[in-house]
């Protein structure tokens, strides 16, 4: 059975740059921190190599002066010897080992150390006696094997050493610490003009073609706004030109359809004079011409805005509007409208606002086996309008495009339609600065969910 795999964590470009600069500066500091570590601890443990050996050598001379010009005995010479805290002397003089501290034993002193001393060498190495570390200096004497042992305690070099490491490492991980830091607020400065771009795209995407970037005066940017800007200019062109041509074919497909839609209506009121056979052609092209009109008063109302330049708009008590309007495209009572929400207003246009919610019960009627409920609610500061049906719903691959023009709904019955009344809707959802969307609906069903911020003011 195979593991499952972990997902994988996709990081941003910000949270990139941050992260390569905490990683700058932990491996700034961890190098500074190693070349600060080499250098002091080689630094601090040569100055105490060369002060033991400075007062090895001297105790020696004195030693040796004491013992071969006076005749003194080797405890009173050592008695007399300078002893930083801390330190011992072993002395072998004569074939006898003599002690200030330690036992008499030169198995305390390493053999190699001991060797060299006696071959007439000045020998220091630093090495563990029990649980302690010492830095032991060997000096010869004059006496053939004669020599002068010294042993100097580590310890508080160890301290220090372990105090400079706790040190460097909190050093090293404040250092860190503020090179994440110092990548955050630089990727926010310098990722700043990308967000302008980012919520110009957005605007741009939701269907404000107006909207243009203003950088010219980054010279890093000024090539991607210029490229925005002449995108945008030539789409918006486009998209007018498509409105004009969709408007004035619209216009002049009206008066030959109001001719045949009053030429049908006449046959209509005469088909019981009709022969049989004629009557089922007669009611096919009356339907296809109703199918007709709509599309013509679809194409008419889809054209006559594409961009947010005139906002005629006014506040609208968005309950009684919403009730309204879908219980008369229900031809029943379907509006549920919470505690709260009757007293909100919206800066809408009523003519659009009022196509929205028929087109969305219309709908609901036609492809979703009947329109269940509508509701009113608020959410913060948004006034949330659901249209539920008693369909199948709608695939999540299909939930995009049926705002599409001319898409259709899956599995709606076989009921016909022009694919224009959900992008319509969604027009004129985002002409109101809404949103919309679809969703399952509890039970079964779809879910259509409009949602507009609340303005103009609370009814009292």
């Amino acid at each position: 059975m195979a593991s499952p795999r972990l997902p994988r964590v996709r990081l941003g470009l910000r949270d990139r740059v941050t992260i390569a600069f905490g990683l700058m500066a932990l491996a700034l500091s961890a190098l500074l921190a190693v070349v600060t570590w080499v250098l002091v601890t080689h630094d601090l443990l040569s100055q105490r190599r060369a002060a033991a050996r400075v007062e090895t050598s001297a105790n020696a001379q004195v030693l040796a002066t004491g013992l071969g010009t006076h005749g003194l005995a080797v405890a009173n010479v050592m008695d007399k010897l300078t002893n930083t805290a801390g330190s011992a002397l072993l002395v072998a003089y004569h074939g006898h080992w003599y002690s200030t501290v330690l036992e008499r034993d030169p198995s305390l002193l390493p053999a190699q150390l001991r060797a060299q001393v006696r071959q007439g060498s000045v020998a220091e190495q630093v090495t563990w006696v029990g649980d302690a570390k010492y830095l032991i200096v060997g000096v010869p004497l004059r006496g053939d094997g004669d020599a002068l042992f010294e042993l100097f305690p580590l310890g508080d070099l160890d301290h220090t050493y372990h105090v400079l490491a706790i040190t460097l490492v909190a050093v090293a991980a404040g250092t860190s610490l503020a090179g994440l830091m110092a990548g955050r607020y630089a990727s926010r400065r310098a990722f700043q003009p990308l967000r302008s771009v980012t919520q110009a795209a957005e605007a741009f995407a939701r269907g404000n073609l107006e909207v243009r970037l203003e950088a010219e005066h980054d010279p890093d940017l000024a090539g991607l706004a210029r490229s925005f800007n002449r995108t945008a200019d030539a789409f918006a062109k486009r998209v007018a030109a498509d409105a004009r041509f969709a408007a004035d074919v619209s216009h002049e497909l009206r008066t030959p359809l109001t001719t045949m839609l009053n030429s049908a209506e006449l046959l209509s009121r005469r088909r019981a004079e009709l022969p049989e056979r004629l009557r089922e052609p007669l009611d096919l092209l009356v339907s296809d011409l109703e199918r007709f009109r709509v599309l013509v008063i679809d194409l008419i109302e889809i054209s006559r805005d594409y961009t947010f330049a005139e906002h005629e708009s006014e506040p609208v008590w968005i309950a009684e509007l919403t009730a309204r309007a879908a219980d008369a495209a229900a031809g029943r009572p379907v509006t549920v409208v919470e505690p709260g929400a009757e007293r909100l207003r919206v800066n809408a246009d009523k003519r659009r606002l009022e196509r929205v919610v028929t087109n969305l019960v219309q709908n609901a009627e036609r492809h979703g086996r009947g329109c269940v409920e509508t509701r009113v609610v608020q959410v913060g500061a948004l006034v949330r309008l659901t249209v539920d049906d008693a369909g199948p719903g709608i695939a999540d691959r299909d939930r995009d495009r049926v705002f599409e023009r001319f898409a259709r709904r899956s599995g709606s019955d076989g009921a016909r339609g022009v694919g224009l009344g959900l992008a319509i809707v969604r027009q004129h959802v985002l002409w109101h600065g809404g949103t919309i969307r679809v969703e399952d609906r509890p039970g079964g069903g779809a879910r259509f969910v409009v949602e507009l911020p609340v303005g103009g003011g609370h009814r009292g």
